[in-house]
């Protein structure tokens, strides 16, 4: 009868302490088995004994499991807890796991709430740009919206013309030009100055970087800030980037002897 002898003061058995921390004992002995957490004792009848501070280790490890570690991760992660410093340590790198997932978390349900906005402003079911709006989102570009509003063909260019890092360059570009043509236009600088025609060289440069030289896709282009549902401040501030714009290409083509439409029925 001595494996059932008071327990020394101080001690749990399993099973106390798998309802304490609200786990099953199976639990417990299986992480024992596989040493992620030992009990600090055995009792003489050969009962496994648990401490406080083997709580505050069961702790840790729960909380790196919700986290979504493995317990062959967990494992690694564990450090001793005797001094407070160590007990610091510990604490702050799982504050930090957790800060992680809920960035994490956080992204993981943005994304799903903007694929669902798109999926229900289509007219029909398009995987091909389900899996654009997606990776449109990973990458953070605000543009992702505008997906649903292009064709198949103008979509195939796309994937074939960019990759992540490339397409993020590019959209920089074009914000970046997009905010000039606005600060010219509220600057009053003339569309034919040399400030003007340098513009719009660079703008000229990036419609053909993205079409490839092929000038059929420019009218696709020209479409982009006349789709319905469009963002309104996206739209307002289009439009006034685009005044800008169609001034200073109208002046650009016209020196350079350039007739893009023309080209384009080639």
């Amino acid at each position: 009868m001595d494996k059932y002898k008071a327990i020394p003061q101080g001690y749990m058995t399993v099973g106390e302490a798998a309802k304490k921390m609200d786990v099953t004992v199976r639990t417990l002995q299986h992480y024992d088995r596989t040493g992620l957490l030992s009990p600090s004792t055995m009792s003489e009848g050969g009962r496994r004994l648990y401490t406080d501070k083997d709580m505050v280790k069961l702790h840790q490890i729960l909380s790196l499991k919700r986290l979504g570690f493995s317990l062959d991760d967990i494992k690694n992660r564990l450090i001793s807890l005797d001094t407070p410093a160590e007990i610091a340590d510990v604490l702050e790198k799982q504050a930090v796991a957790v800060r992680q997932k809920i960035e994490s978390l956080s992204e993981s349900l943005r994304e799903l709430e903007g694929l669902r906005e798109e999926v229900l402003q289509m007219q029909s079911v398009n995987f091909k740009k389900y899996a654009d709006i997606i990776v449109n989102l990973q990458m953070e570009n605000d543009f992702y919206w505008l997906i649903k509003h292009f064709d198949d063909q103008t979509l195939d260019h796309i994937r074939s013309r960019f990759d992540k890092d490339s397409g993020r360059v590019f959209m920089d570009t074009f914000i970046q030009l997009q905010n000039e043509a606005i600060r010219l236009q509220n600057a009053g600088v003339p569309g034919d100055s040399d400030e003007g025609q340098s513009f719009a060289k660079a703008y000229w440069d990036m419609i053909m970087d993205f079409t490839d030289g092929d000038m059929s896709m420019l009218p696709k282009l020209i479409e982009l800030g006349r789709f319905e549902g469009t963002d309104p401040k996206w739209k307002e501030k289009q439009n006034l980037a685009n005044r800008y714009v169609e001034q200073a290409l109208g002046f650009y083509f016209s020196q350079s002897g350039i007739d893009p439409f023309q080209e384009g029925g080639e």
